[in-house]
């Protein structure tokens, strides 16, 4: 093997390599959707069926009649003090990652969907993920519907968990991937915790998806379901589009040329 074929193996590699670089990772932040005036949107207004940011749409169902929605909205709200349904819109951390921007919220009656526009790669993807002030002060204090986490005692085995869930053509791929929202299931109280702060989760266990689906569970259930609110807040997605075919075949392309030269 002569030293102008190393050269050119050399050169070629490069020119893969960069080519395979040109899908680079995506960072959806949500700060370039536009707020409504109290602050949010929630399917009311337009785009119909929610909003698409780097080419992920955030489904959202929202029914006029009575004002009314489940999926996805986004917000840039931080009140962490206020209770009830009425301050469904605010993260329990104080507004988006950095205390500043927009992030996403879900509301899950049936799994909350995210689609993307083809397939990416989440090894090495992530998201922020919090509880939103509604469901964290409702774990932490009790409400109407809701119990105190822990119980009286602070003894209660209690949960909130995010489970997520991706997709290709409809087939599961990879693992799931299991956050505790809240977590009271240990021997000694002191560990139990509200997730109160932005926290980075990894989604590698995924693999290559074109959709995710986010659900909630609770140990707080009564005869209609989950008494825990169903909600929880995202910020930060982050994936890697897949190279495209013609992308590769340039890669590939610049690699023979270079060869028979």
């Amino acid at each position: 093997m002569n030293h102008t074929y190393l050269k050119a193996l050399a050169t070629a590699g490069a020119t893969a390599l960069l080519a395979l670089n040109s899908a680079s990772a995506a960072t959806i932040t949500f700060d370039e959707l536009p707020l409504g005036s109290g602050g949010y949107w929630n399917g009311s207004t337009a785009p119909a069926g929610g909003p698409t940011s780097q080419g992920a749409t955030f489904h959202n169902d929202y029914t006029a009649s009575f004002d009314s929605w489940s999926g996805f909205a986004y917000s840039n709200l931080g009140d962490t003090t206020t209770a009830g349904f009425g301050n469904q819109y605010s993260s329990f951390a104080g507004g988006g990652v950095g205390g500043t921007g927009n992030f996403a919220l879900a509301y899950i009656f049936d799994p909350a969907v995210v689609t993307f526009n083809g397939l990416v790669d989440m090894t090495g993807g992530g998201a922020s993920i919090t509880n939103t002030t509604y469901a964290g002060l409702s774990m932490q204090n009790g409400d109407s519907f809701a119990k105190k986490f822990g119980g009286v005692s602070g003894n209660d085995a209690d949960y909130f968990l995010l489970t997520i869930q991706g997709y290709a053509g409809g087939i599961a791929t990879g693992a799931a991937v299991n956050f505790y929202l809240a977590d009271f299931r240990f021997a000694d109280n002191s560990q139990d915790y509200i997730v109160k702060d932005w926290t980075n989760v990894d989604l590698s266990p995924l693999g290559q998806v074109d959709e995710i689906r986010f659900s909630l569970s609770s140990s707080d259930n009564g005869n209609f379901g989950m008494n825990t609110p169903a909600y929880f807040a995202i910020d930060n997605l982050t994936s890697v589009p897949e190279p495209s075919a013609a992308v590769l075949a340039l890669a590939g392309a610049a690699f023979l040329r270079r060869r028979r030269r």
